[in-house]
């Protein structure tokens, strides 16, 4: 499929030009398999071949009069000779664009273009053939002056300015064929008989076993079953130091393991794998369309209608109120205002600052879902965040049962986890795991309901087990007044407090610490620094909201909040004028981090938060939220100054080329520099856009 960088609406099976703006369509994904472009081979062939031809009909329309020999008549026949084929070989696929933009009514630079070299050309061919059809108006020094070398040299520099345009152009997709090249070919399969096997990358399939040898690639993302090792996963998420991998730890395909061996079972292959949903992610935001786009393309369209209508009425002033030879003059100025007109110098503007600033974050960890994304989150003022996945490592560690009376710890414990061995949530998991590590005979749940973001319930043996936090057992009925000391003990430091009742009874409660990311302290100064007030907004107890909060410095605190209670958070926050950020990375935080002014989803979190984010951080990094602002401020400065540039080059341009300063100063821009500056133009914004690679 190819789409066109400036319109990316547009997509079409085959390669072809924009019908909007006539620029070469580029594929929407890249491979690393693509040889060079197409459009660049021919432009480059066609320079290079008559390149020689445009210096030499230039060389004789400026000095020709010193070589001796050669009249004036057979000089200038000479050049017709020559330009004929820079005009129909060379520019053919100028003239293509320049017919498609008028049959679709479509005014763009090939509008601008075609209508000044065929100006140029079809006069000096007029002049040549049939120079007694001019009246006296149009000569100079006693003879119908040409102007081959104005389209020789605009076609010449078009190719140019085209060449360089689609080598910088093509830099802006580096960032996802490095993505490309991460994935190894191959992976080493572990056979049924023990025996391995070396298999290409599309053989391995979910559950297989594979091992990964020192200094190798992971081949696929899945979980370590056995060995001990480093893995370095800088090229994804951004973060240089390795991490310690051993079993039950999850890997990254295309990540690099380190100095010890691995076996490993895939559990992601293909298109499933995070490199894979990298790449589609930043190809999606790479074709998106920015906001400021819209105001681009209104400006582009109606730009190109006045550049016709100021060329015209340059024509018209020069011939009739201009010095003589006034019509000489006339058509120069005239061609010299279409070509100087650079619409595509602003149709650029934003769409290549969008496409390097995504391939810069994706290198960073940072994926932006869209261009909108790219342009919101700077000026983001407020930034709610969960507590658990988010602030904390997401693992939490068991920490102690309490029972009430009636009940044996044991039990309590027993009951709990035989229930959550349904459940999603990470508490579940420190549950499950401390009954196994105690040897306790699970049972397998009859029923099982959650109630996302407070908790779960369902029967175990016959009997009602409910486990969540004070909302849920409210909603039940179950009093666990007796229980609410030992709770707040646990919750002052900074321990998450699951209450337990059987059959609408409170049987008890379990509480797990879930350590604060050593990340994360650093990452609350940042974001103060930057201006953010920060808002915890968490399912947990507000006493230990409160202790994990005094510790971080954050500046509000919301506790045992639901899903749809973080949703009104959002937008009560958004009704005072505040410009709301959602950090979070569970299911029960997508509906906010879909109602935020930008949603950003932990990439180590699930993928229903990852599809309602805005921003993914694939660490799960929160100094990653103002590394992605910073970038986000950078790419908004490098979009103005690139509309600021093109409107500025143009406002300038145009007059000078119509002849404005001639009065004052007796100066006129030659055609030969208008096409200079018009190439030069597309080429200076494209430039200026790669400066973001080094943000």
């Amino acid at each position: 499929m190819f789409t066109c960088p400036m319109h990316p609406q547009i997509r079409q099976p085959t390669p072809g030009n924009c019908p909007i703006c006539g620029m070469s369509l580029e594929p929407v994904m890249p491979t690393l398999e693509e040889g060079p472009d197409p459009e660049l081979v021919s432009f480059t062939r066609r320079f290079w071949w008559t390149l020689p031809l445009t210096i030499i009909v230039t060389t004789l329309a400026m000095a020709g009069h010193y070589i001796p020999g050669i009249s004036a008549t057979a000089r200038t026949w000479i050049e017709m000779i020559l330009t004929i084929p820079i005009v129909f070989w060379a520019g053919w696929p100028f003239f293509v664009r320049w017919a498609d933009s008028i049959r679709r009514r479509s005014p763009n630079m090939w509008t601008l273009i075609g209508t000044g070299v065929a100006a140029a050309f079809v006069y000096s061919l007029a002049a040549t053939v049939a120079p007694g059809l001019f009246p006296k108006g149009f000569e100079a020094h006693g003879r119908i002056g040409v102007y081959y070398e104005a389209a020789a040299v605009i076609v010449s520099l078009t190719l140019l300015g085209q060449m360089l345009e689609l080598r910088a152009r093509s830099q802006t997709s580096a960032a996802i064929k490095s993505l490309l090249g991460l994935a190894p070919k191959t992976a080493r399969r572990i056979r049924d008989d023990g025996g391995e096997e070396d298999v290409p990358l599309t053989h391995v399939h979910i559950g297989d076993a594979l091992r990964v040898r020192p200094g190798e690639k992971v081949p696929v993302d899945g979980v370590v079953t056995d060995g001990r090792s480093s893995v370095d996963e800088s090229m994804l998420t951004g973060e240089p130091v390795p991490v310690e991998k051993q079993a039950g730890d999850r890997v990254i395909g295309a990540t690099i393991n380190g100095g010890g061996s691995l076996v490993m079972r895939a559990e992601k292959v293909g298109a499933q794998t995070v490199l894979s949903q990298i790449v589609q992610m930043v190809a999606q935001a790479q074709r998106s369309r920015a906001p400021m786009q819209r105001m681009a393309d209104v400006v582009s369209y109606w730009f190109v209608l006045a550049v016709l209508a100021i060329a015209v009425v340059t024509l018209v002033v020069w011939g009739v109120f201009g010095p003589e030879p006034r019509w000489t003059y006339a058509l120069l100025n005239a061609v010299a205002v279409l070509i100087i007109a650079c619409p595509c110098a602003l149709g650029l503007a934003t769409p290549m600052s969008i496409m390097v600033a995504t391939g810069r974050g994706a290198t960073s960890g940072i994926l932006f879902r869209d261009a909108e994304a790219i342009e919101a989150l700077r000026t983001i003022d407020t930034l709610i965040v969960d507590k658990t996945g988010t602030l904390t490592v997401g693992k939490p560690a068991f920490h102690s049962v309490v029972a009430a009376s009636g009940f044996a710890e044991e039990e309590v414990l027993r009951l709990a986890a035989s229930l959550d061995q349904g459940s999603e949530h990470p508490l579940a998991d420190a549950f499950v795991a401390e009954a196994g590590r105690r040897g306790l005979a699970l049972a397998n749940p009859e029923e099982f309901e959650s109630g996302t973001g407070i908790g779960v319930r369902g029967r175990v043996e016959g009997r009602r087990i409910a486990l969540g936090n004070t909302l849920l057992m409210q909603q039940l009925g179950v009093d666990v007044a007796p229980l609410r000391q030992a709770a707040e003990e646990r919750r002052a430091h900074g321990a998450s407090v699951v209450f337990v009742a059987v059959d609408g009874r409170p049987a008890g409660l379990l509480a797990a610490a879930d350590p604060i990311k050593e990340s994360t302290p650093e990452a609350i100064r940042q974001l103060h620094d930057a201006g953010i007030r920060v808002v915890m907004a968490t399912g947990d107890g507000l006493t230990t909201a409160k202790a994990v909060a005094s510790r971080l410095g954050i500046d509000e605190v919301h506790g045992e909040v639901r899903p749809q209670d973080k949703v009104e958070l959002v937008a009560a926050l958004q009704a005072k004028g505040r410009r709301v950020a959602m950090a979070g990375d569970g299911i029960n935080d997508a509906p906010a981090l879909a109602r935020a002014n930008v949603g950003i989803a932990m990439g180590t979190g699930t993928d229903v938060a990852m599809n309602s984010g805005h921003v993914t951080l694939v660490k799960g990094d929160l100094r990653g939220i103002a590394r992605a602002r910073q970038l986000s401020q950078a790419t908004v400065a490098n979009m103005k100054q690139n509309l600021v540039f093109a409107l500025i080059y143009n406002a300038l341009g145009v007059p000078i080329a119509a002849g404005i300063l001639y009065p004052a100063v007796g100066v006129l821009l030659s055609p030969l520099f208008a096409a200079v500056a018009m190439s030069l133009s597309s080429v200076s914004v494209v430039g200026n856009a790669l400066r973001l690679r080094r943000s």
